[in-house]
């Protein structure tokens, strides 16, 4: 029970908040830097939920494994033979 009312109460307190921030920076002529980043802060984190997905539902997502084989194969494969210089008279460089 203790729970949802921390976060109601944090949420209501960030939200009261920003709202100071935005309204300050709209109606003071003396509001600054802190008011500004208070107000970006709090616009930029409520982008966050919208658009954060744990990545085993994301769609399109890859497997985390797929990206070691990959790039295992690519440090032993084709960049490795570059940098030995196997391709030295093909003229390409």
């Amino acid at each position: 029970m203790a729970r949802p009312i921390v976060r109601w109460g944090a949420a209501l307190g960030f939200g009261a908040l920003w709202w100071w921030a935005v309204l300050r920076l709209a109606l003071a002529p003396d509001a600054g830097v802190l008011e500004a980043g208070v107000a970006a802060g709090g616009w930029g984190l409520s982008l966050l939920p919208v658009h954060c997905v744990p990545k085993a539902r994301a769609v399109g997502a890859v497997d985390p494994r797929r990206w070691a084989r990959a790039w295992r194969a690519g440090r032993t494969g084709r960049v490795a033979a570059a940098t030995r210089g196997s391709d030295a008279g093909s003229g390409r460089w």
